[in-house]
């Protein structure tokens, strides 16, 4: 048993016991964020104790098969068995209690961009939107397209979606997408390549979470420009009659958000200031706790070909991760949603490297 798990176990124990006796009070749902925040809270726990429930009741069983086997051998061939379900449990529990990173069970707005290698990054940028969207799909998220900017061959200069977990939980969307944020890049023959040769592009990704509540954040309305603009592309179809979407500066930062899906301004506008509020939310974290920023894996946001956390080798099928050394030929099948193993290997090298801190 982890030294640590008596007080740490004790602390859930308590906090559980806590949220139950507020879940329990109907004047909880009087303030609808705070129920919110106290069932999310309580989703969060339930792994937690479930197992420490499962490991009760283990230890208690084996406890009970030591002492009958004094006085009947045919219990101590249960023994065995017993131990190892206990040690099981007990490292799960261990882990369950471990740091972790306070917005794993956040939802995220995710951000694709083109870069370096003009029409032929675009098409790639579009390629990373729909492995998202297929990757989604998938794991029943409900991903939306919030704002798209085509290019001239279907690519995407930019795309930003919001991807929503169905209900709560303690590994939520961020926990799954938060290692994607960098530079990707692509080693193929571009449609436009008209002789063959391989060519190296790049798009980024940014991704932050995107918390049920960002009220927090002060946004001073002098500080935005406001443009409206006729929606197109995807999440613009049967919008794009009048001057609905909104793209907002935000003037201090230079934080560009657009939304477009929405059917009226009124609303793309109330949609685009929540993605604002969570930029600035996560960047004003990142901004305070720079110092633990330096030991995780920075996002990268210059989309240039040299800085890449990922590449696309397309003539040999392969994909690799170079934070981790991570090497697969199953490009296709990455690129149709299948992402469980590299996002795997990404969440226990992640792991790891805690435990070691």
């Amino acid at each position: 048993m982890s030294t640590q798990e008596p007080s740490a176990i004790d602390d859930i124990l308590a906090e559980h016991a806590g949220l139950q006796d507020q879940l329990s009070d109907p004047s909880l749902h009087d303030d609808p964020a705070n129920a919110r925040r106290v069932g999310k809270r309580f989703a969060e726990l339930a792994p937690v104790m479930t197992t420490y429930s499962k490991l009760t009741a283990a230890r208690d069983d084996l406890e009970a098969a030591r002492e009958l086997a004094e006085v009947d051998s045919s219990f101590a061939e249960e023994i065995p068995a017993l131990e190892a379900t206990v040690a099981e449990l007990d490292t799960v529990l261990t882990d369950l209690l471990a740091p972790r990173d306070p917005h794993d069970s956040d939802d995220v707005v995710l951000e694709v961009k083109s870069g370096a290698g003009g029409e032929e990054s675009a098409l790639f940028a579009s390629d990373l939107v729909r492995m998202y969207l297929k990757y989604c799909e998938k794991h029943g998220w409900k991903a939306t397209v919030l704002g798209v900017t085509e290019s001239d061959l279907g690519g995407y200069k930019d795309a930003t979606l919001s991807i929503k977990a169905r209900e709560t939980v303690r590994d939520g969307v961020w926990s799954r997408l938060k290692f994607e944020g960098g530079v990707h890049r692509v080693q193929r023959v571009p449609v436009t390549e008209s002789q063959g040769r391989i060519h190296t592009s790049a798009a980024g990704v940014l991704i932050y979470p995107e918390p049920d509540e960002v009220e927090e954040i002060h946004i001073d309305e002098s500080d935005l420009r406001i443009d409206v603009y006729r929606s197109s592309g995807k999440g613009g179809q049967g919008v794009n009659t009048t001057d609905s979407a909104v793209r907002i500066t935000h003037l201090p930062t230079n934080i560009v958000v657009t939304c477009q899906n929405e059917r009226s301004q009124i609303q793309n506008k109330a949609r685009a200031m929540q993605v604002l509020a969570a930029r600035l939310k996560a960047a004003a974290e990142e901004a305070a706790d720079a110092e633990a920023a330096e030991g995780r894996h920075a996002q990268i946001r210059t989309v240039d070909r040299s800085e890449r956390i990922r590449t696309y080798n397309f003539p040999e099928n392969r994909i690799t991760d170079h934070r981790i050394g991570y090497k697969a030929n199953n490009l296709d099948s990455v690129l149709g949603g299948e992402m469980d193993a590299l996002l795997d290997a990404l969440v226990d090298a992640d792991k790891q490297a805690r435990l070691q801190q």
